[in-house]
């Protein structure tokens, strides 16, 4: 009689031995087979070379001692920076990837690899080599749209919907450190990734490989079909470490149609600075849980100050998607028409309310900077310097047009009636709006002689002359 011991060594051998027959690819059936989805796909990836011109006696490119480095070795580090400046420098080329959308030669890449260059040239799979055309480029994006003069190329086919989910197989296709057609494969890591300066991508994160070189070409997932493009990596080395970001195919279908049709790309814009909600907030609020995103700034004449949005609102919905959080609202913004009226649920002094909003196009970053600080205008015609109302002067005074003063000289032509902290609302009965009126209508006025302006001084109305000095 067989004993336990004996019974199960016994089953052990007998696994064993059936497992040494099975097919090797049993073994590998829950593993990903790439070689059809590269073989359908490659065809259509490029090279991106950029060439930039540079000016050898850039003097912005000063000798900084590197860090940590000695004293005693300055001089001659210095020497050899000196004598690499004094080379002429006239061309700086740099590669990244892309790949054909359409069988006449749109090419999506990265902004990052053609901002700049004078001159784009496209390699194909085939050795083939093309002059590229810029058709559009955004940088909010980080993506290109390049045109090279061909028919019947190979193409890619772009996911429709962002279904993308993590732990799914994923694979690149790029050319990083000038290997061309590289292949490399992981999983999608995260979604809605939100990167520092980045406002308007919900980057997906990945662990494939992606190196210098890969910027601008495919994420495809086992489909086939484009669900990003690769645009950055995480990185203490300047190498890659495990943590990848690809640009949604959402985004990518945006930008395209966008780009080839009108060459830019427009969004919209609510015109207000927001913050994240914590539990404390949350509370503070009269919110069961910290959601939404919280009004800490409204610029002047922007969508929102003309909705009414009030700054403290709390943000929940807008256009019946749930903002969980601040990082939402200007994705589901910008993607949303200009021009078209949305409704927005916001929390107000504790209770629920509708608002109606009319989008805008969204300005530069430039402009935006201008609209937050609205500057002084100064006036040296009789030594008054004003400048516009902000929304807290408007909120105190009640008064919404006209300008307030922040200096005066009570030297000139006796003009001491006027005070500090006055706000101007008329001069002559003219409406003044800002400091643009303002200046306007006081250079226009004759010298010597006497305008009469509308003042509010701690709310309460008062006409003062003044005699204009030139």
């Amino acid at each position: 009689m067989m004993n336990v011991n004996n019974l199960k060594n016994y089953f052990i051998a007998t696994f064993l031995l059936v497992l040494s027959y099975m097919p090797l690819s049993l073994y590998a059936a829950s593993y990903p087979d790439f070689t059809e989805i590269v073989e359908q796909n490659m065809p259509a990836v490029v090279i991106v070379n950029a060439t930039r011109s540079t000016n050898p006696n850039n003097n912005s490119n000063q000798f900084q001692t590197p860090p940590g480095m000695p004293d005693e070795f300055n001089d001659l580090f210095k020497k050899f920076f000196d004598e690499r400046q004094n080379q002429p420098r006239r061309n700086q080329p740099s590669s990244g990837s892309g790949f054909i959308l359409s069988s006449d030669g749109y090419i999506m890449t990265n902004h990052h690899v053609v901002v700049g260059a004078n001159k784009i040239s496209i390699i194909a799979n085939d050795k083939t080599s093309y002059d590229a055309e810029l058709i559009g480029s955004d940088k909010r994006s980080d993506l290109a749209l390049l045109k090279i003069n061909a028919k019947n190329l190979p193409v890619v086919k772009i996911a429709s919907q962002d279904n993308v989910r993590l732990g799914e197989w994923v694979l690149a296709i790029g050319s990083p450190f000038g290997f061309n057609q590289t292949v490399t494969a992981g999983i999608v890591s995260g979604k809605q990734r939100k990167l520092a300066g980045d406002n308007y991508v919900p980057y997906i994160q990945t662990d494939v490989a992606i190196n210098p070189g890969n910027s601008g070409g495919p994420l495809f997932n086992l489909s086939g079909e484009v669900i990003g493009v690769n645009a950055q990596i995480y990185s203490r080395t300047g190498g890659f470490m495990g943590v990848s970001f690809a640009i949604p195919s959402d985004t990518v279908n945006d930008v395209y149609h966008q780009l080839k049709t009108k060459g830019r790309v427009s969004r919209g814009w609510l015109g207000v600075y927001i913050q994240e909600i914590d539990d404390k907030l949350a509370k503070s609020f009269g919110l069961d849980k910290a959601k939404g995103a919280l009004v800490s700034k409204i610029l002047p004449n922007s969508p929102a100050e003309k909705a009414r949005f009030k700054q403290g609102d709390v943000i929940l919905k807008f256009n019946k998607t749930d903002i969980n959080k601040s990082t939402d609202l200007p994705l589901v913004v910008g993607q949303s028409k200009v021009g078209k009226s949305f409704q927005v649920q916001i929390l107000r002094n504790k209770l629920i309310r509708n608002l109606s909003v009319t989008l805008e196009e969204l300005p530069t970053d430039e402009k935006i900077a201008s609209i937050g600080s609205r500057k002084i205008m100064s006036n040296s015609i009789s030594g008054i310097s004003v400048r516009n109302l902000t929304l807290q002067d408007m909120k105190s005074s009640d008064i919404k047009t006209g300008v307030l003063v922040t200096s005066v000289d009570s030297n000139i032509n006796n003009n001491y009636d006027l005070k500090i902290n006055d706000i101007i609302t008329k001069i002559n009965n003219t409406v003044i709006k800002d400091s643009d009126d303002f200046t306007k209508i006081m250079k226009n006025a004759k010298n010597n002689s006497y305008v009469n302006l509308l003042v509010y001084r701690q709310s309460s109305p008062l006409f003062i002359a003044l005699k204009i000095a030139k």
